[in-house]
């Protein structure tokens, strides 16, 4: 499927939602982040901006991108409404194309899935070579599919924290494993229906 089909699709998927007041963020952001000084941060597939905004609220300065224009807009809107205007710089990005330029102290890539072509590992590699020294790249995946999601495919099958990891294939010279496991939560879909879902959770520390 093209670029262009893969923007038309998520474009219309948040335009037929309401625009979120005040998107809260990933809690396994928000549990591995909070003992973190605070830097330059990447926000990988910003969606509806409540990573970002709680980042720029712990005093990062955040680069939020999206392939959906309506997300990224609806985002900087929101964060110049809460006066961190000058912490978010949010961005139409299409990371089957390229990759963000600059170097950053964290990285974040929470539920990168798409239906569309899309090479993660090359993806999540570049984010691991963008990584300052002591930088970290998190990255969390779907490990359940949860009643509200746009992929119901019953025989998907989520890859393990450490099977990401060996895709992203880092020498384990200038990169470590942090964390690499599947906590499960219960999680509030966008119409207010509650599941318990899985996390794959995978923390890479950039060492050199």
């Amino acid at each position: 499927m093209s670029t262009t089909d893969a923007v038309t699709f998520w474009d219309d998927l948040y335009a037929t939602r309401p625009a979120a007041v005040n998107p809260q963020p990933n809690p396994r952001l928000t549990e591995t982040v909070a003992s973190l000084p605070p830097g330059d941060a990447l926000d990988l597939g910003c969606g509806e901006g409540g990573d970002a905004l709680w980042l720029a609220g712990q005093g990062w300065h955040v680069t939020a991108t999206d392939i959906s224009a309506v997300a990224v807009e609806r985002l900087a809107a929101l964060a110049r409404s809460q006066g961190l205007g000058d912490r978010v710089v949010a961005v139409r990005h299409d990371l089957h194309s390229a990759f963000p330029q600059g170097g950053f102290d964290l990285i974040c890539a929470h539920y990168l899935h798409t239906p569309f072509d899309l090479d993660r590992s090359t993806v999540l590699r570049s984010a691991a070579r963008a990584l300052r020294p002591d930088g970290r790249l998190l990255i969390v995946d779907h490990g359940s599919t949860a009643p509200w999601s746009w992929d119901q495919d019953p025989d998907i099958r989520y890859p393990s924290p450490r099977e990401v990891a060996a895709g992203i294939d880092l020498d384990a010279a200038n990169w470590t494993v942090e964390r690499a496991d599947a906590p499960r939560r219960i999680a509030t879909g966008p119409d207010g229906r509650t599941a318990e879902v899985t996390d794959h959770v995978l923390l890479i520390r950039r060492t050199a």
